[in-house]
């Protein structure tokens, strides 16, 4: 079991005031099921209810008191509460049980010293149609894949992880760093294939685990979808978009198909539910709030960059590399960027967006814009430690601010610079392995501007 950054928000949850039943969402085998086993060790008792199993789902779908529920879980669990002895009640496959999903309002409102979690591997696909939370009576938290200061816990690597804990980085353990952050570029963030790699480094071994999680995906479309035709197209699009991962995509003919626009979009919506991947759709304007153009060609966004390796067969091509800037068009290096930045958010809305000029005959096109303090900031990926930074230019120009930011393979420096149109910004070159701390080091920028420059 290794530690996960969610850790402190679950820790946070138990001890509010205000708490509510929590639905812990996220992709298949990103490690619900095992964070919530490692937070139960914060708990006086813990039952572990799997709805799959038919003697657990009896529970729910016999009782609709939950003052009796709670009984009859004590009862079987040989729980007798003492003073103020605290007990959690993890309720997995949840979905199976649209009764199970109507009580969490009851715990709320009339069990509230009992803490309840939920999660479910299909919950996603079926919220909109067969079961609807009670609203305000449910809190929600997202689990996504390892990012890189998971992996350096994983690794128990106490060095790297201080020295990435440190701001501002030391020039010294760059090619370290760069070095790690490969390495977890290659493997990805998906639990189960970072302890088999972590354990045995054989990336064959790992790569059957890659398959199986495909394989499940698969298995389960019937259950996705509301007709064979649209069967047919998940399956199409779970074997054929990682081959398209950070690319901007049409609909129509997606994957050199014959399906139509309409059906394919609605595919890749119903895909989105499960987080196996996103549509991320760019906004034309450079200042708050952010706002999406949804009738422009969207990029898409992969669950896991180990996942598109292994599927695209390049995981020898990064081997063999200084790095991941020079594989696959540097569309690799975009797309662990766009996770990392992806994971530190908790929030099940949130999503990634790029910006592209208004005018359609431009080409002008800046990676990811991230809202820091009151500005919407323009983030660019570029491959090697140079790089034109002709769009990035072009955004602030056109920006209220003066401040941008590029993720490359070079040290960690802040830089004026002067845009094609003669504006002066200020610019924070962020190495790759730093970008799980971009908002730590914009703020460290604003606050050094005077010394720095």
């Amino acid at each position: 079991m290794y530690k996960r950054k969610l850790m402190k928000d679950l820790i946070n949850w138990k001890n509010s005031p205000t708490r509510k039943p929590l639905i812990l969402r996220g992709a298949r085998q990103v490690g619900k099921t095992t964070l919530i086993e490692m937070f139960s060790s914060e708990f006086d008792n813990f039952i572990h209810l799997n709805l799959d199993k038919q003697k657990d789902l009896e529970i729910f779908e016999q009782n609709n008191d939950v003052q009796k529920i709670i009984q009859i879980l004590f009862l079987r669990k040989n729980i007798v509460l003492k003073g103020n002895a605290s007990v959690l009640v993890f309720i997995d496959e949840i979905q199976n049980s649209p009764q199970a999903v109507k009580l969490l309002r009851y715990f709320y409102e009339e069990v509230n010293y009992i803490y309840i979690i939920a999660a479910g591997s299909l919950l996603e696909n079926i919220l909109d149609t067969q079961i609807s939370f009670p609203v305000g009576r449910v809190e929600f938290l997202i689990l996504r894949p390892f990012n890189f200061q998971e992996f350096l816990m994983a690794k128990g690597n106490a060095a790297a992880y201080d020295l990435w804990n440190t701001v501002p980085f030391p020039d010294y353990a760059h090619q370290k760093l760069l070095e790690l952050f490969t390495e977890h570029s290659l493997i990805g963030g998906m639990p189960e294939i970072v302890k088999i790699y972590l354990e045995t480094g054989d990336l064959v071994l790992a790569g059957r685990v890659f398959e199986s999680l495909i394989a499940t995906y698969l298995e389960d479309v019937e259950k996705y979808s509301k007709n064979p035709k649209q069967a047919n197209i998940i399956r199409f699009l779970i074997t054929t978009a990682f081959k398209y991962a950070g690319e901007r995509i049409k609909f129509e003919g997606f994957g050199n198909s014959n399906y139509k626009s309409g059906d394919i979009g609605e595919c890749f919506r119903i895909l989105e539910k499960t987080f196996l991947l996103s549509l991320v759709y760019p906004t034309t304007g450079a200042s708050l709030p952010i706002i999406e153009s949804l009738r422009r060609s969207p990029r898409l966004q992969l669950l896991d960059t180990g996942i598109i390796n292994k599927i695209t067969g390049i995981q020898s091509q990064i081997l063999e590399n200084d790095f991941i800037d020079n594989i696959y068009e540097g569309k690799l290096a975009e797309h662990i960027v766009g996770q990392e930045i992806l994971s530190l958010q908790n929030n099940i809305l949130a999503k990634n967006c790029f910006w592209v000029k208004e005018k359609k005959q431009s080409s002008a096109e800046v990676d990811y814009v991230l809202q820091m303090k009151n500005y919407l900031i323009p983030v660019e990926v570029k491959l090697g430690k140079t790089g034109r930074l002709r769009s990035l230019m072009e955004f602030v120009d056109f920006a209220p601010h003066n401040y941008a930011i590029r993720i490359y393979s070079g040290n960690l420096r802040f830089e004026k610079v002067t845009s094609l149109k003669g504006k002066e910004f200020y610019l924070l070159n962020l190495p790759f392995y730093l970008t799980g701390k971009i908002y730590e080091y914009f703020d460290f920028m604003i606050d050094k501007l005077t010394e720095v420059f």
